[in-house]
């Protein structure tokens, strides 16, 4: 049985993130549920749920605000324009900043809409309960991140290919590994992908298109998830005038057990 953690963890990463921390949140508050942030003006809010809708294996919804709110069910005294580590601002579908508080841009369009997407950092806690290393935590760097060729399934305006995630697993452990993520499906889940990369289209594990290179050892399998990061690939190929979205690996940590979404 997990046991529920002090809700006063969480508060108090999110006030280290708000005091100028800025690094990537695998590992910080274990126990609570971590997510990717992806803001948009409210006329693209609409494409945003239904692409969400259509691919919930890297993008499942959360939770969604009312436009121009800051505020989030999943942590009602968080301030979504400065609770993060780091965010990215995108204009036109290019990245035109990075900022440790999104409050000043957040004012650049009063009818915002925040989607709040499940994050793999949250089932780390339980593989590392098992005793089945995370190896991005394990050496204190990001997680690697890699574009796809897979495509997800277009909505409206917005089109793209699928972001995985990738964490070394001893072969023989890696059905255990599978096992233990499948019973959180609003984080993503079971693996997409076990081994072979270039399958995924990816050519060197040691150059991710986000995060950082890790290593990995004799005997160890690449295992791939899929990664809120999706959704700015679908910014980057489709082009939305403005979004505001955390930057990779730099999460927004919410006052939710893990051990709510565990089925």
């Amino acid at each position: 049985m997990m046991l529920r953690p002090d809700p006063a963890t969480a508060a108090a990463a999110r006030l280290q993130c708000r005091g100028g921390l800025i690094a990537p949140t695998a590992g910080m508050a274990p126990g609570f549920t971590q997510c990717n942030m992806i803001s948009l003006p409210r006329d693209w809010a609409w494409d945003f749920l239904l692409y969400g809708q259509r691919n919930p294996k890297p993008c499942p919804v959360l939770d969604v605000t009312d436009p121009g709110s800051h505020r989030t069910a999943l942590a009602p005294d968080a301030d979504l324009r400065r609770d993060l580590p780091l965010y990215r601002v995108w204009r036109d579908g290019v990245l035109t900043e990075e900022l440790a508080d999104a409050t000043q841009v957040w004012a650049e369009h009063a009818d915002l809409v925040t989607f709040l997407i499940g994050c793999s950092f949250t089932f780390e806690t339980p593989l590392m309960q098992a005793g089945i290393e995370v190896r991005h935590v394990a050496q204190g760097c990001n997680v690697p991140m890699y574009l796809t060729n897979r495509d997800c399934r277009p909505a409206g305006r917005l089109h793209g290919q699928m972001v995985v995630s990738m964490r070394p697993v001893p072969a023989d452990r890696v059905a255990e590994a599978a096992t233990i993520t499948a019973r959180f499906p609003a984080v993503h889940g079971a693996p997409v992908h076990i081994g072979s990369p270039e399958t995924l289209g990816i050519a060197d594990l040691s150059k991710p298109d986000f995060g950082d290179p890790v290593q990995i050892r004799d005997g160890e399998v690449p295992v791939f998830w899929a990664c809120g990061v999706t959704p700015q690939a679908a910014v980057m190929a489709s082009k939305p005038p403005f979004a505001i979205t955390h930057a990779p690996g730099h999460m927004f940590i919410t006052d939710v057990p893990d051990s709510q979404w565990q089925v």
